[in-house]
């Protein structure tokens, strides 16, 4: 498989030099808090004191997920396509927001049990009508793997723009996403699963179990390629390629929810340094989602308490990385504009 080497984006000169550039603007040292250090972090990764971002991309994946078969989700899987369709006709939160905010908006079949008829802002790059049961086998084969993450890459080779916001969709997802946070960051399943859809304490408790025995089925699955493959999906394998290729074009990566970081997850498994890429965009209600940021080392800028996924919080955060950006390049220093600065604590 053809992974791309993501290099070590660290530089003492440049860090220095945004951190003078903040700190030297009308404002106390440090008065505006996180947005500061979203600022050095966006410098750092588009390599500049004055950060621009350029045509953004909401990139959804979709799939279906055999194991969904097993009553993991509160929903049919018929939601998936439906879904897909929502999006496509402007209807869903992500499309609203993304509107909003004049966000690219395209949403990839990565593996849909349904055939979309062509239409504007959908690509077509099925492997599968889903996933296999997990339950029962590998959710998709070494190969199906690679040409999914090959996708992904392919995808973000033909988008424009300096940043890429991550959304996905598929009936059954969080369970994969649950599973993979356990296997690859060593996390008790327990802990990891969540209400997903809307299931009842009921309902979790025989996730849980499903996914228990499921991961019992692949105790040999470590790799994180073999952990994707044996767990799915389709749309997440898609998002890791997306991932490593944005990474490697040095885009800002925007994560959404537990299933979209999930892929971040694998890909920085292989890759550790797509991580400086990245920037969380919120911790969501699914309780894995903050064992998983903490894995990734990223701190979320929104507690909203989401679980929709689909994009939504990568979009509703997008204002905060403009707002981000434009103070580096446009607030002025003391020097331009005349202010006088403390130099020294009072006595």
């Amino acid at each position: 498989m053809n992974i791309p080497d993501v290099s070590d984006l660290h530089d003492d000169v440049l860090l220095q030099r945004l951190q003078h550039r903040l700190d030297n603007k009308t404002k106390p040292v440090g008065a505006l808090g996180q947005l500061e250090a979203l600022a050095l972090r966006l410098g750092s990764i588009l390599g500049t004191e004055t950060p621009q971002l350029v045509a953004p991309q909401m990139l959804v994946c979709a799939g279906d997920h055999g194991l969904a078969a097993r009553g993991v989700s509160a929903y049919p899987s018929d939601v998936t396509w439906q879904m897909v369709q929502n999006f496509l006709a402007g209807g869903a939160a992500v499309s609203v927001l993304a509107r909003q905010h004049g966000l690219a908006l395209t949403v990839v079949d990565c593996g849909v049990r349904h055939d979309f008829a062509p239409q504007p802002g959908l690509l077509i790059h099925k492997i599968a009508a889903g996933t296999a049961d997990a339950s029962v086998g590998a959710a998709m084969s070494a190969a199906q793997c690679a040409e999914a993450i090959a996708n992904g890459r392919a995808v973000v080779r033909g988008l424009p723009g300096n940043a890429l916001l991550l959304g996905e969709m598929g009936i059954g997802n969080s369970s994969a996403a649950s599973m993979l946070l356990a296997r690859l960051a060593g996390q008790d399943i327990e802990a990891c699963v969540g209400a997903g859809t809307g299931l009842d304490a009921a309902g979790r408790a025989h996730k849980r179990t499903v996914l228990r025995d499921t991961m019992a089925l692949h105790v040999d699955a470590r790799s994180p390629l073999d952990a994707l493959a044996a767990f799915g999906g389709f749309e997440i394998a898609t998002l890791v390629g997306a991932v490593l290729q944005a990474a490697d074009e040095r885009r800002v990566i925007v994560l959404d929810g537990f299933i979209a970081s999930s892929a971040v997850l694998v890909a920085a498994r292989l890759q550790p340094h797509v991580v400086q890429r990245c920037v969380a965009a919120h911790e969501s209600a699914e309780p894995g989602h903050a064992l998983l940021l903490q894995a990734l080392g990223l701190q979320p800028l929104l507690r909203l308490d989401l679980r929709l996924g689909e994009g939504s919080g990568a979009a509703l955060v997008w204002p905060l990385l403009e707002s981000a950006c434009r103070i580096l390049r446009e607030m002025a220093s003391f020097e331009a504009a005349g202010v006088s600065r403390q130099d020294s604590a009072p006595e």
